[in-house]
């Protein structure tokens, strides 16, 4: 059911050209080089340590890994983590 849904809001967010994102309730996720990681749409932490971070997500976890890693910033639906960020990637 939850699979029609989604099919649905993609659906509707190409005919009316709306970003995906917002529809389908997805992160956005931003990386500057390798120094800095902006994600939005976040739901949590769930590990937090210089070497890896993992954040809950609508679709999965997305695991950070790196050196020297700090959340800069986090708000409600916002986080940004600096430092060497060598993978990042979903995990299902």
């Amino acid at each position: 059911m939850k699979k029609r849904v989604d099919d649905i809001k993609s659906t509707i967010s190409d005919v009316l050209e709306l970003p995906k994102d917002i529809v389908l309730d997805l992160p956005r996720i931003t990386l500057i080089g390798n120094l800095q990681l902006y994600i939005e749409n976040h739901k949590g932490i769930i590990e937090y340590s210089k070497q890896r971070i993992r954040i809950n997500t609508n679709i999965g976890i997305l695991r950070i890994v790196g050196n020297n890693l700090t959340i800069r910033t986090i708000v409600t639906e916002e986080i940004i983590i600096v430092g060497e960020i060598e993978v990042v990637e979903f995990i299902s």
